[in-house]
């Protein structure tokens, strides 16, 4: 294991020396929160499939490949899905606000009044996503290394926390980059087809397993539903993945950026489900799906690329866990925080003004992350809190987001019944049927889209002045917004 050791310390290494050098160039509140809103197609890319496949869509694919077949890649299909939908019908006119946070876009949109209770639901989804993401350090750093659970959470933890808080986005940025070409070499173009070899070929693996293994839609119509309503919405509304849209460097970039980034993920889905294939012929009697990716790692791949996969693992689970974390921070500080002491910024800040917010911001990441550390230590169900995270976000925020975006009428009384009687009707359904149940997030859903137009419709319509003002930041025209100098390529 000696090699595999060496690559897997490089590649940490390298995650500390980009945070180093992303602190370099986060020099104001835009830099370090959206790398100054200026990524080109390559970068942006890369880096937004890097944070939408984390480590539940890398082991966790696997595993629902081990346990289901080639239907186990619908999980991560709908996330893919997601991407796209985000990318093709809404990331241009996201990217055109010109906004840090989800709650901002619901102020603008109804006039100031929607985001503090969506900036509380907001942080508790984020905090539960890079909860998460800490958690699967465990399961990786104990194939590599046989170290207790806690330690393995300090340490991957600590590295996250230690370069996203030097450099905020742009080192997330550099270090989801190498990321996701870690990912690509490990998981696309080595472990895939050694799998398939190891296992005999399509040929054996039909031979060796039942043809409900090869059914696309064996894991169930009621599941796939579910997939789409919890990954596929959810990937049109969270904080981690708008925050990657603002950072593009314009709408051709965020569109045709984004549809490669979702195109990746299809094809990333259906590896996933044919290596966890392929671990059933080799394993079938693991006593856990989702051992079937560190087993076939740890026994079937030669030294120093078994290293290399391990780190295209490490590197899944650190992309979504950066991501979540400085949207947690962002989210905290600019939604809850600011808004308890009244100082939410303006835009064209001063530069002295600009360097403050770079070290609030910085020191948010640091407490944010010290706290996800501390609380990932603390729990053990890892799909129940992520569950949580995702019943709350689409139940509570889904319909007054995309109804801020596709409907006139709806308005700030609305949204805030959507949220209320969303979330709500999430919670108590989670209680009554169980917290991986179905019902919550249908019944929420429902329960939130009925709220927001009954409300909207028995309410006065949002003041003409507020969605004129909403129609020229979404045409990105708005007189009032100070643009930000834009640095010629380097």
């Amino acid at each position: 294991m000696a090699v595999d050791y060496l690559v897997i310390a490089a590649y940490l290494a390298g995650m500390l020396a980009m945070g180093w050098w992303g602190m370099r160039r986060a020099r104001s509140k835009s830099e370090f929160l959206v790398a100054g809103r200026r990524l080109g197609p390559a970068l942006y890319s890369g880096t937004m499939a890097a944070i939408v496949l984390g480590g539940a869509s890398t082991i966790g694919g696997v595993g629902l490949g081990y346990q289901y077949g080639l239907s186990g890649a619908w999980m991560v299909f709908t996330i893919g899905l997601g991407l796209l939908a985000l990318s093709v019908f809404f990331s241009a006119r996201i990217a055109r606000l010109k906004v840090y946070t989800v709650s901002e876009m619901l102020d603008l949109r109804y006039g100031g009044r929607a985001g503090v209770i969506s900036g509380l639901v907001m942080w508790a989804y984020t905090l539960m996503l890079a909860v998460t993401s800490t958690i699967a350090y465990a399961t990786i750093f104990d194939v590599l290394f046989d170290i207790p659970r806690t330690l393995a959470i300090v340490l991957g933890g600590s590295i996250v926390v230690a370069y996203s808080t030097l450099g905020g986005m742009w080192s997330i940025t550099l270090t989801d980059m190498v990321q996701f070409v870690v990912k690509t070499v490990g998981v696309l173009l080595l472990l895939l087809p050694i799998a398939v070899v190891k296992a005999g070929g399509f040929a054996e693996m039909k031979a060796q397993l039942p043809t409900g293994y090869f059914d696309p839609l064996g894991i169930g119509g009621e599941t796939i539903f579910t997939y789409v309503l919890i990954y596929t919405f959810g990937m049109l509304i969270g904080q981690d993945i708008w925050q990657r849209v603002f950072t593009a460097r314009g709408d051709r970039t965020a569109k045709w950026g984004g549809t490669v980034a979702g195109t990746y993920c299809l094809v990333y889905a259906l590896a996933g489900a044919v290596i966890g294939t392929a671990a059933k012929v080799l394993y079938p009697d693991l006593s856990s799906a989702d051992d079937a990716f560190a087993t076939i790692v740890k026994d079937e791949l030669p030294m120093g690329v078994r290293g290399l996969v391990l780190a295209a693992a490490l590197a899944a689970v650190m992309s979504t866990s950066s991501g979540a974390l400085i949207a947690c921070a962002t989210v905290a500080n600019n939604d809850i925080w600011a808004r308890l002491r009244g100082t939410r910024a303006a835009s064209g800040a001063d530069g002295a003004r600009e360097r403050d917010e770079v070290r609030g911001n910085r020191v948010f990441i640091l407490v944010m992350g010290l706290a996800v550390i501390v609380v990932a230590i603390a729990l053990n169900d890892v799909v129940e809190a992520l569950t949580v995270a995702y019943n709350l976000l689409v139940g509570g925020l889904l319909v007054p987001i995309l109804g801020g975006l596709l409907w006139r009428r709806g308005t700030a009384q609305g949204a805030l019944a959507a949220v209320a009687v969303g979330g709500l009707t999430v919670v108590a359904l989670m209680a009554a049927y169980g917290i991986l149940a179905n019902e919550p997030v249908y019944y929420g859903l429902l329960a939130s889209l009925a709220a927001y137009v009954a409300v909207s419709l028995a309410t006065p319509p949002t003041d003409a002045a507020v969605l004129a003002a909403w129609r020229e930041r979404l045409a990105g025209r708005d007189p009032e917004l100070v643009s930000e100098p834009v640095p010629a390529p380097q």
